[in-house]
């Protein structure tokens, strides 16, 4: 299956995914880092330091909720605890994954793809892995409910 996938975005954690796992269907996730939300590049004033940041409707739709920002922080406290990039983390939560076989990624760098990379050697433990989840809310999507 390839779907939205992220710390942020995780609505498919109470049907699609598990299905997947019992069914043995490998999953493939886009946007591993919420459009790049997750490395700490969005303001609260649906600003930020790049030009997608400051004009992506579809992200400024999807995320910049308060506790967005603040699993955005969570990712960045446990980026600085482990002395590696908040993509890094990021990543690495999802390759922690059951069925994740891979994410897709979109680099316009070369550090990206070297975060990206690195992010295979990152082990974190369930308490990290806890700490990062226990703040997610499910989202409003497309208007199905209130």
């Amino acid at each position: 299956m390839q779907n939205q996938y992220n710390l942020i975005y995780r609505e498919d954690e109470r049907e699609m995914i598990p299905l997947c796992i019992d069914q043995g269907i490998g999953i493939i996730p886009w946007s591993p880092l919420a459009r790049g939300f997750l490395t700490g590049t969005r303001t609260s004033d649906e600003g930020g330091e790049t030009a997608r940041s400051k004009s992506d409707a579809y992200t400024h739709s999807m995320y910049y909720k308060k506790i967005d920002f603040e699993i955005v922080q969570r990712v960045a406290d446990v980026a600085e605890r482990l002395g590696i990039s908040r993509a890094q983390v990021a990543l690495a939560w999802m390759l922690h994954k059951p069925a994740v076989t891979s994410p897709i990624v979109g680099v316009t760098k070369l550090r990206h793809l070297e975060e990206a990379i690195a992010s295979l050697e990152v082990k974190l433990t369930q308490s990290v892995i806890t700490s990062l989840e226990e703040l997610y809310q499910p989202k409003q999507v497309f208007g199905l409910w209130p």
